[in-house]
Formats: C-alpha cells, sequence, structure tokens
C-alpha cells in the first residue's frame, strides 16, 4: 500500500482491464480530495503535477506534500511528475521522491524524442521510477495557453520509441486534447488499437475532462491503462469553493473543506468509470 512505483500500479491495471485515474493537483485540498476519493473507493491512484503549473504551485513545497500524502494513505498511490520539458526539473522531481516522471518531447522529431527519453530513462531508473513518453501531439497546451492542431500518433513511431527506450509508458494522441473541448471528442479507436497491437507497455489518455464515460471505457478495453484528468480537478475545486462562498457566513477552514469533498466527488466518479474502485490491493 501507500507510495509505490506507478509501474507496478498499470501493470496490474492491464492485467485486470481497468483504468488508473492521474488527477492533477496544485494545492493540499485537492491532494487530500483525491487521496480520499482512493481510500473511499478503495482504489489505486497517481496524484501529478505538470511543470507548467510549478510558477502557482512549486515543486519543492507541493512535492513533498503530495509524497506524504501518498506514504501515509490507506491504498497504493503513485506520485507523478506530468508533462516535464526540463532534465533539471524532472530530476528536481526524482529527488523529492515521485516514483514517476513524464519527459514531453513529443513536439520534436521522432529521433529526438528517442535520444531524449533515453537519457531521462537511465536517469529515472537510477532513482528506481517509471517514465511516461508520449508520441503524437494533443490539441492545446497543458496550461491552456495555446491552442496547437492535433497530430495523431503512428502506432510504428509509438512501436519504435518503446523499442528503443523501454519506457514504462506511452501517451499517445487518437483525438484527445487538453482543456475543454469546444465540440464533443471523437477518437479514433483504431489507432489505439494498431498501437496495442504493436507493444506490450501500458498506453496513457491525456485530456480526459469531457470524454464520455463509454469512449473512456471503450480506450480502457483496448488498452488505455492511465487516465489523466486535470481540468475537471481544477473545475471541481473552483466549483466547491464557489458554492460555498454563496453562504452568508463563511470562514476559510470550512470553505477548504468544501474544496475536498468536491474534488473527492470527481475523483470518486472518475474510479467508477475506470473501474479501479475495489482494486487497491489486488493482487
Amino acid at each position: 500500500m501507500s507510495l509505490v512505483n506507478m509501474k507496478a500500479l498499470l501493470q496490474e491495471a492491464q492485467s485486470n482491464k481497468y483504468g488508473v485515474g492521474a488527477f492533477n493537483v496544485a494545492n493540499m485540498e485537492m491532494v487530500m480530495g483525491v487521496i480520499r476519493a482512493a481510500e473511499e473507493k478503495r482504489s489505486p491512484a497517481i496524484i501529478q503535477i505538470a511543470q507548467a503549473r510549478l510558477p502557482y504551485s512549486p515543486l519543492h513545497l507541493l512535492g513533498p506534500m503530495m509524497v506524504a500524502a501518498a506514504e501515509h494513505s490507506q491504498v497504493p498511490i503513485a506520485v507523478h511528475f506530468d508533462h516535464g520539458l526540463e532534465e533539471e526539473r524532472i530530476k528536481e522531481a526524482l529527488e523529492l521522491g515521485f516514483t514517476s516522471v513524464m519527459i514531453d518531447a513529443s513536439h520534436l522529431p521522432l529521433e529526438q524524442n528517442i535520444e531524449i527519453t533515453s537519457r531521462i530513462k537511465e536517469l529515472a531508473a537510477s532513482y528506481g521510477a517509471s517514465v511516461e513518453a508520449e508520441v503524437g501531439q494533443l490539441s492545446g497546451s497543458e496550461d491552456g495557453s495555446t491552442e496547437h492542431q492535433a497530430y495523431y500518433s503512428d502506432p510504428g513511431e509509438v512501436k519504435e520509441l518503446f523499442e528503443s527506450t523501454g519506457v514504462e509508458a506511452i501517451a499517445l494522441s487518437i483525438g484527445n486534447a487538453h482543456g475543454l473541448y469546444k465540440k464533443e471528442p471523437r477518437l479514433n479507436f483504431d489507432i489505439l488499437r494498431d498501437a496495442r497491437e504493436l507493444v506490450p507497455t501500458p498506453l496513457v489518455l491525456h485530456g480526459g475532462t469531457g470524454i464520455s464515460d463509454e469512449d473512456f471505457r471503450t480506450c480502457i478495453q483496448n488498452g488505455i491503462c492511465k487516465v489523466n484528468i486535470a481540468t475537471a480537478n481544477f473545475l471541481a475545486a473552483e466549483a466547491g469553493v464557489r458554492e460555498y462562498c454563496r453562504k452568508e457566513e463563511r470562514n476559510y477552514f470550512e470553505m477548504s473543506r468544501a474544496m475536498v469533498d468536491s474534488v473527492c466527488e470527481n475523483a470518486a466518479r472518475h474510479m467508477d468509470v475506470f473501474e479501479s474502485a475495489g482494486k487497491a490491493g489486488n493482487k
């Protein structure tokens, strides 16, 4: 139980055909909300923070809190550095005790992506941590500051990246996007199925906010083992505060509790959809 390597969580999910929710957090209340949901649902989970969010949630402050929360949890929790762009920042996360890191070099030609990913794989291995890489860019950016055209993943490139690096997880683009979808997403499940046939490593779906429950389950049945939930988690935290502040009498601590409750409800709902509820400690 408690703090675990992401590889172990995803391999268990892959063997038993469920998805592990990877919930982005930005403060103590969000960390508490996700951990509480995981414990109440008896679900494994991943708590993560993206490099783009560090100006708002400094890694040297939030990182140790995330690790401590996982260590004291009653269910298996991995702590992940999401969308790492710089080796220095990735190393900082590893030094803090993160059990997995993502190197996002998907914007570069495949050869450079492989070169950089291989270097990070070697670094993470020295800390006993897992590595997630990405092939094919998603629409939008992690911090919501830009929009760009999606580049669908080439299953052949997914295979080449895995065989060249041996990473523990690979994120791919099948029509998913970061942030809020402007219209209902149309996922290309053929790309996912082809990639699944070519690589044994667990696959990752980014841009989970706005995808239907049915599409989530289809993705999981076809090889997705890690599902990132960021925007929905931030919206839940904000909604909890907004609802609480409608009261005439307010205080900080009850507002904090409202944020925890709202994030917990959001995470718990996704755990049910991903069918990870009840799977904690499953052997």
